[in-house]
């Protein structure tokens, strides 16, 4: 089983976050022991953001076993064209590219996405199944 890691789960864990970092920790490892968990390019950034550097942070992701994956041609057209969409039906954000990509990614290289974002995963990737903490 393939699981898509969003990056809200990853700063849960990773920063011990209060409220959300023992129940994303339980199911993070819950993914772990059923399969490979996966990020994409705009995860692994973000989280790489969250650190001092990017070798902690890379080896903070190996420790856990979640692993790189990137993105292709078909997973950003995807994402495109699901932005549009949005846009179309009144969507009004203009930074959430980023979670298109991370959508169109998990929807076309995992079997679901952990994420505690689910709302919208939901209404635009249809056939995805979306696990949250």
């Amino acid at each position: 089983m393939i699981t898509a890691v969003d990056t809200s789960v990853l700063l849960d864990v990773f920063l011990a976050d209060p409220t959300h970092g023992l129940a994303s920790q339980a199911v993070l490892r819950q993914c772990i022991t059923e399969g490979q968990p996966i990020a994409c390019g705009p995860v692994w950034s973000e989280v790489m953001a969250a650190f001092d550097d990017q070798q902690g942070a890379a080896s903070a992701m190996r420790t856990i076993g979640v692993r790189f994956d990137a993105l292709d041609e078909a997973i950003a057209g995807d994402a495109g064209a699901l932005w549009r969409t949005y846009r179309a039906r009144g969507g009004s954000r203009t930074r959430i590219m980023a979670d298109f990509l991370i959508g169109a990614h998990a929807r076309r290289r995992a079997d679901r996405l952990l994420t505690r974002d689910h709302g919208y995963f939901r209404d635009y990737f249809e056939g995805l199944t979306v696990m949250a903490p």
